[in-house]
């Protein structure tokens, strides 16, 4: 038993050759979560439309429940990822978790015989993403990465913000976001954390590896980053689901709010907080809901701090269904987007494939993403533009089902899994030739 143990500790994982598959294609992604939170339910949606398309699809998550899906596989307890999470405080290593989960993660892969291994998000101390690529890369089997945060290329930091140290390497100097992002409690593991990564994607052929990011600006910071520098890059956006993001009547809603008569501000996030320096940016909502007492403000989220609320907001805690959140999209007349930095926005793309407009600070991401004439962003942390925009969006004269089909042409998940199935085609022909 402990010689077992070790074995897997030393990352003694390849018990025989890999070998790929003859049969039509198949696809196993690789997520923290399925069917939760954003990269869980997109890694659902792609699952669905990848079997709907008549290719075998295999899912592997790491954390929270269990599904009845048997095409998709949870290979590591709770137990070990909580232990490693809690280890991974003290000794500031989140990514080198989980060796028994690990091992039966490779298994799977090794049992399923993939065509392609899709490598969607890593966190959650579910596996050690080191020894993860290491054994993709040396058993040459064709990987596609999306990249959903930074990490993947940063000394562990999931948005980087200003700094830069990751385009050469982390740990130049003290790393600014450690004691934050990484919560070590024994110095900066930022510089170990960033050769690690650069080791393990060092030699992966860029035959056998793409990179997909999931905007234009992500791309553009991957592609300049050391580690994923000479690697192949495109941009997929990420696809919901239209049967589900679309117009509602928003009469009820409107009617439960006491809203009738009033234009409405929504307001989405994981993380509501009156802190100026937190991510989500809540205070700013706050400050404008202040600014515009005849609007009424929603906002759905969990609120993690106290403060008080102007007379005109609502706070709706967590809408956990996707439908009900897609119904106050629809009731709204803009949704505000106040983060400091976001890879994407789904936000953005839900509101918008509910026939409702956004506004919102720069960020990086979502002014790329969103369709332009029905967006405004402004200067990061200028509560007067944001004001100005507010005011611009809520008097602005469109027709909200042209919009709706524009979003859903943009951001539905056919179009997603379209995209990535000629990728999975490119890199298994590839293969084939070889």
């Amino acid at each position: 038993m402990l010689k077992s143990f070790i074995n897997v500790w030393n990352g003694q994982l390849r018990s025989k050759k890999y070998l790929p598959r003859k049969e039509p294609m198949k696809v196993l992604q690789v997520n923290c979560v399925y069917d939760y939170g954003s990269t869980g339910k997109i890694t659902k949606a792609l699952h669905e439309c990848l079997t709907a398309r008549g290719i075998e699809s295999v899912v592997v998550y790491g954390r929270r429940q269990k599904t009845d899906d048997i095409s998709v596989f949870k290979t590591c307890t709770e137990i070990e990822a909580k232990g490693w999470k809690a280890l991974s405080r003290v000794i500031g290593h989140p990514y080198e978790a989980a060796p028994i989960g690990t091992k039966v993660l490779i298994d799977r892969i090794k049992k399923e015989k993939p065509d392609i291994v899709h490598l969607q998000c890593l966190n959650g101390y579910f596996v050690n993403i080191y020894k993860l690529i290491n054994w993709l890369k040396q058993n040459g089997i064709p990987t596609v990465l999306t990249l959903h945060a930074e990490f993947m290329y940063t000394g562990g930091c999931s948005l980087a913000l200003d700094c830069t140290q990751w385009k050469t390497g982390c740990g130049q100097t003290i790393c600014p976001m450690y004691k934050k992002e990484l919560k070590s409690l024994f110095g900066d593991p930022s510089r170990y954390m960033w050769r690690k990564m650069k080791a393990a994607f060092d030699g992966f052929d860029s035959r056998k590896l793409a990179v997909v990011s999931v905007s234009p600006w992500l791309m553009e910071r991957a592609s300049k980053a050391s580690i994923l520098a000479d690697k192949r890059h495109q941009v997929i956006y990420n696809g919901l689901d239209t049967d589900i993001f679309k117009i509602y009547d928003g009469t009820e809603l409107r009617k439960k709010h006491h809203c009738e008569n009033q234009k409405v501000v929504f307001h989405a996030t994981p993380a509501f907080s009156a802190d100026p320096d937190h991510l989500k940016g809540g205070y700013y909502v706050i400050e404008l809901a202040k600014r515009m007492p005849e609007v009424c403000f929603l906002v759905a989220g969990q609120v993690i701090d106290s403060f008080e609320l102007p007379a005109n907001m609502v706070l709706l805690g967590n809408v956990d269904s996707q439908e009900l959140l897609a119904r106050y999209y629809s009731m709204a007349d803009a949704t505000v987007l106040t983060s400091q930095r976001e890879t994407f926005s789904m936000v953005c793309a839900e509101s918008l494939s509910c026939g409702t407009p956004v506004i919102g600070f720069q960020a990086g991401a979502p002014e790329q993403i969103s369709l332009e004439n029905y967006s405004r962003f402004v200067e990061p942390r200028d509560i007067e533009q944001l004001t100005d925009a507010a005011k611009e969006m809520l008097n602005f004269k469109f027709d909200r089902m042209k919009l709706e089909k524009e979003a859903h042409r943009t951001y539905a998940k056919s179009t997603m899994a379209q995209k990535y199935i000629e990728l999975y085609t490119e890199l298994t022909q590839a293969e084939r030739m070889e």
